[in-house]
């Protein structure tokens, strides 16, 4: 984890406008929010590295509640279109989806499906489809 973590920071781009990393506090009130726990990885990420900007996705992040990628906002749009209740979206990717449950696990959730594509943890996902882009 501590070498993705390392990984996405030195590849992130410098904008002009660099986003924000939460506070555990700012954490707490999103699971209050949404009445969901998210997973270890999720706050991990989160906390350490939800500033990096990298490529075309744009995962979510807790830190501003304006932002396009505000967690909340992201989640509770999904769920309107139909993702499943028991899912926390992670990234946006058009009106698809890349989710993950309490357990840990990121699926791709698009037209009202999962693909048959898993990843048994955020940061597997990280490596094999964020830093893959």
């Amino acid at each position: 984890m501590n070498e993705i973590i390392d990984q996405l920071q030195e590849l992130s781009e410098t904008v002009p406008v660099p986003l924000e990393l939460p506070t555990f506090e700012q954490i707490v009130e999103v699971e209050e929010q949404i009445l969901i726990g998210l997973p270890n990885d999720l706050k991990e990420y989160l906390l350490y590295a939800s500033d990096v900007i990298y490529g075309t996705l744009e995962p979510v992040t807790v830190a501003d509640p304006y932002s396009h990628t505000y967690l909340p906002e992201v989640t509770s749009y999904a769920w309107s279109i139909g993702m499943p209740r028991d899912q926390i979206a992670i990234c946006q990717v058009g009106e698809s989806f890349y989710c993950i449950n309490e357990e840990g696990e990121v699926q791709f959730w698009e037209d009202g499906d999962f693909s048959e594509e898993g990843w048994e943890s955020l940061w597997d996902w990280i490596e094999d489809v964020w830093l893959e882009q």
